[in-house]
């Protein structure tokens, strides 16, 4: 197993920090990865001031702010693996030597997407940092459950990595616009997972879809670690238990690591037999 990591993993990641930093300077660089992320959650709390009507001290007010905050990490890990099969395939022209090397395809997609998990960090702590400082989010480092919110971490993110790597599989076998698929199954996610509001506002024939997606539990438990008792706020999830939450999030979670594994194994035949290793769309 570390001999994998060691030759795939570790390789990808510092090869895909490369890639999304070498454009400027590192200061730059960092500057403006966390500033796009900051700024779009803070334009939401001056939304929330402007409409809502209520202060910080409502319920509503933490839910929305920690659920955008860490969806960051949706479009930085999902997003970030699934754009690395085209951006090797069409930009630099290097996904069919990467097929013949001796290491593993879905762990490279994952180290891909290290460096934009590295900056989405970034862009997490300051956010909430931020918030705690400056805009009343009730946050206390000595009432956080650390072990759940560890857990809670690592099923997520294990969950947005085989959605990221099923994704960029898939996008193999698209021949128009492929470039915008993993942006656009993250802004889908976006309204269904209770980022911003609870899903019980969503029209009835519509919250399946919330309920079938791992994102919808990781962020209520993210909430609840974070906030404690004041995360039961709202109804959706009050019946449900941490427990309940974490067995359905790591059932998810593995489900999609099978889904990612028949997903790689089928595309990778489909890109092999009609030659779409080292093809190009339209970029």
């Amino acid at each position: 197993m570390f001999k994998t990591l060691k030759a795939t993993l570790w390789p990808a990641a510092w090869l895909g920090w490369q890639i999304e930093s070498n454009w400027t300077d590192p200061f730059a660089f960092i500057a403006f990865s966390v500033a796009k992320p900051v700024t779009g959650v803070l334009i939401l709390v001056f939304m929330y001031w402007a409409v809502a009507g209520v202060g910080t001290e409502a319920p509503i007010y933490a839910y929305l702010f920690l659920g955008n905050t860490f969806y960051i990490y949706v479009g930085a890990v999902m997003a970030g693996a699934s754009y690395s099969i085209l951006d090797d395939r069409e930009r630099y022209r290097t996904l069919k030597y990467i097929y013949i090397s001796p290491i593993s395809l879905p762990l490279y997609q994952v180290g891909r997407a290290v460096a934009r998990f590295i900056t989405g960090t970034l862009a997490v702590v300051i956010t909430i940092v931020i918030g705690a400082v400056f805009f009343q989010l009730p946050l206390s480092v000595l009432q956080t459950d650390w072990g759940l919110f560890a857990l809670t971490m690592t099923l997520g993110l294990v969950a947005l990595s085989a959605l990221g790597v099923t994704i960029g599989m898939w996008t193999l076998s698209i021949r128009s616009e492929p470039w915008f698929v993993g942006e656009g199954f993250a802004a889908a996610f976006y309204l269904f997972s209770g980022a911003i509001y609870p899903i019980d506002l969503l029209p009835g024939w519509l919250q399946p879809v919330a309920y079938a997606l791992p994102i919808t539990y990781w962020l209520e438990l993210i909430r609840r670690s974070l906030l404690g008792v004041s995360a039961a706020a709202f109804p959706t999830f009050a019946a449900w238990s941490n427990t309940d939450l974490l067995l359905t999030l790591a059932g998810i979670t593995a489900a999609l690591i099978g889904v990612a594994a028949v997903t790689f194994q089928y595309f990778d035949h489909l890109a092999r037999e009609r030659g779409l290793i080292d093809v190009t769309s339209n970029f």
